[in-house]
């Protein structure tokens, strides 16, 4: 492989064109395509949505004043979820501890602030800076202070509904900190993490699924344990969470990297996509690109004076790229009518910028080299081969970890492939697996079945990989063409060799 890569310079598949084809050689060719590009904001994309009831039917916290944690009669509340692990991950737990400082220094207190991360790369042994965590190229340490809530293994779906309902009984370890919210608080969420249609991630447990989210957050309405609420979500296709599902009358204002089909993109990765990027030479991406533009926007400005529909705004700017291709589309689903409600309502606002000169003018974007949330790991494994000493066992080791990605993405492809084609025949099967439904309708209809299909593949093929997860659109289109648990069986058996245990 060593000469293979050599050959093909000291960055073979690190492009300034936005899609570049590589080829590895471990007894037979392999070949990965890797997308990257340089982001900038020369795009306007527009979303539809559903008609809603006006502002003045569900109030307006944009006049809301008053100090440290509270907003008129109520609280701020903050939930932070970085739903991976790994240092491969780094920029997940690097925006949510990002995230945390805004939080704190906007005025809220620890006591209603409630982080979840899986706290695995602070002192990891590839941290070039033990004990910090950067969320830009020399940034500042954003790991300091941060609450250590829900670590580890308690970093799962179930605590994550417990906490959001206030439910201390359905815990299982961490701190013990829930949203014990009253109707007239606000509550912000910021939820970092691999997405695939229909679900996100977590390091432990099951995946969250949107329809229990969603019903999570219904229940929270229905108990009247908030004013309004707030939804920042970073995932690929983490439209798919709220598409057909949110309803427009919960006082709950979404917005997601992407639409319900897209990826969402890595940003301020290493040296190779970033000339900038700092001399102890990170292998891992630092931030994500729907994440940095908005925790960097509220970095600067007063917060008082910014909505969160002008946030929108410049977000969407800065993620989208002049190659439409290659960049996302940020959407806003719920109850729009918020969007003219003040940021100030839900993070508070830094003293510090006060004084501000510049709240009005669009922010501009920076020029970024991203990847695909999904390529990302195979740029870290590629830095830590580029970087390991000629014949050293480290080097060895990198080589094996990437050949075995791709190895094991394939080995998906394949799988996916010749299931589709039992259940649906050759001619129809990649049709009836892609298929993207009308926007405004959810991914399935019938998500107990979404449910069944997957812990089916799960049980005979293994863990659905953060790249397998790419195949949960396919998924799910299996349970809205009617395949049921008999037939999903037979595929599976029929083409995984993993013998399930008695």
């Amino acid at each position: 492989m060593g000469t293979v890569l050599r050959s093909c310079g000291s960055r073979p598949w690190l492009s300034k064109r936005p899609f570049m084809t590589i080829s590895f050689v471990c007894g037979a060719f392999i070949f990965l395509g890797v997308s990257c590009l340089l982001a900038e904001s020369s795009l306007s994309p527009v979303s539809t949505h559903a008609p809603e009831l006006p502002a003045n039917a569900l109030g307006d916290h944009s006049s809301s004043t008053g100090g440290n944690d509270t907003v008129q009669d109520g609280k701020r509340w903050a939930v932070l979820v970085a739903g991976s692990n790994e240092y491969v991950n780094y920029r997940h737990q690097a925006d949510v501890c990002h995230a945390y400082q805004i939080l704190k220094k906007g005025g809220l207190r620890d006591e209603n602030i409630i982080v979840f991360m899986y706290d695995d790369i602070a002192f990891h042994t590839r941290n070039p800076r033990p004990g910090v965590i950067i969320n830009k190229p020399n940034g500042d340490d954003v790991y300091d202070g941060v609450p250590k809530d829900y670590t580890g293994s308690e970093v799962n779906a179930d605590n994550f509904y417990a906490v959001i309902l206030g439910n201390k009984s359905a815990l299982t370890g961490g701190s013990g900190k829930v949203v014990d919210s009253g109707s007239n608080d606000s509550i912000f969420i910021y939820y970092s993490d691999h997405g695939s249609p229909g679900i996100l991630g977590m390091p432990s447990g099951d995946f969250v699924y949107a329809k229990d989210l969603i019903d999570v957050l219904k229940r929270k309405h229905e108990a009247k344990a908030y004013k309004s609420m707030v939804f920042y979500l970073e995932a690929c296709e983490s439209g798919s969470i709220f598409e057909g599902l949110l309803p427009n009358n919960l006082n709950i204002y979404a917005t997601t990297a992407s639409n319900a089909k897209e990826n969402s993109w890595a940003a301020y990765c290493p040296v190779d996509y970033n000339p900038s990027f700092p001399s102890e030479m990170y292998d891992t991406c630092l931030g994500d690109l729907y994440s940095i533009a908005w925790l960097e926007d509220s970095d600067k400005h007063d917060l008082r004076k910014e909505t969160l529909g002008k946030q929108y705004e410049v977000v969407r700017r800065r993620t989208a790229a002049a190659v439409l291709e290659y960049s996302s589309h940020v959407m806003e689903y719920g109850t729009r009518s918020r969007r003219n409600d003040s940021l100030f309502s839900y993070v508070g606002t830094n003293p510090a910028n006060d004084n501000y000169t510049s709240a009005e003018d669009p922010s501009p974007p920076s020029t970024l080299r991203v990847v695909s949330q999904r390529d990302a790991d195979l740029l870290h494994f590629w830095n830590k081969y580029h970087k390991a000493p000629v014949g050293s066992r480290e080097k060895v080791e990198a080589e094996k970890q990437l050949l075995d990605e791709i190895s094991s993405r394939q080995h998906v492809d394949n799988d996916i492939d010749h299931i589709g084609k039992l259940l649906f025949g050759n001619d129809n099967s990649s049709k009836v697996l892609e298929t993207v439904r009308p926007t405004g309708q959810p991914l399935v209809d019938d998500w107990d079945c979404l449910k069944i299909i997957v812990r089916t593949y799960e049980k005979y093929c293994g863990p659905l990989s953060k790249y397998g997860r790419k195949y949960m659109r396919a998924f799910a289109n299996m349970c809205n063409a009617g395949i049921n648990l008999e037939q999903m069986v037979s595929a599976s058996i029929q083409t995984c060799p993993i013998t399930p245990p008695a």
